[in-house]
């Protein structure tokens, strides 16, 4: 049970510091799902939202920061 509450605490950390940036992102004025990349699709009745370049941002930070905390707890 050890290493699955590790792996919870890591998962938690990890939204944690996500719900972060966006929130900074946020209020330095970079507009996360509305980057140049996503395709906004909008008909009469319905609005449909790819987020192509947030995903690859965010994509790009879980992978910094899971290869971090996999550096730190091999040690």
């Amino acid at each position: 049970m050890v290493p699955m509450a590790r792996m919870f605490i890591i998962f938690g950390l990890a939204f944690l510091v996500i719900g972060g940036l966006i929130y900074v992102f946020a209020r330095i004025g970079i507009p996360v799902g509305r980057l140049p990349g996503d395709i906004q699709i909008k008909g009469e009745n319905i609005t449909c939202l790819i987020p192509l370049a947030t995903s690859i941002l965010l994509s790009i930070v879980l992978t910094i920061i899971l290869n971090i905390v996999v550096r730190f707890l091999n040690r």
